[in-house]
């Protein structure tokens, strides 16, 4: 497990495994819905800029592009936490890989 992986494009929570998958991890936390659900903060632009630095981060891992990866999300609103597996597919902005 690797926590809080920086690249120029982006950062990412938590990577890790599981059944094969790697798995990129996004946690979000709201104190209070004011603001919104912590769900609703990881939105296109941010799944696209999650998508980018996971790619950089297979790219420097030499992961190749056929293993298996998730992205998920753990949203946190207040006291209630909620693991959405598989939160949302990998999203390619314009030009494809940025790196």
């Amino acid at each position: 497990m690797q926590r809080n992986f920086r690249s120029r494009s982006g950062e990412i929570d938590i990577i890790g495994r599981n059944d094969g998958y790697l798995i990129f991890f996004e946690v979000k936390f709201r104190k209070n819905p004011s603001a919104g659900s912590a769900s609703e903060a990881v939105g296109l632009r941010k799944q696209e800029k999650i998508c980018r630095t996971a790619d950089y981060y297979l790219y420097i891992n030499h992961v190749t592009l056929d293993h298996p990866v998730r992205f998920d999300v753990v949203a946190i609103d207040g006291e209630r936490i909620t693991w959405f597996q598989n939160a949302f597919p990998y999203r390619e902005r314009g030009g494809g890989r940025s790196f």
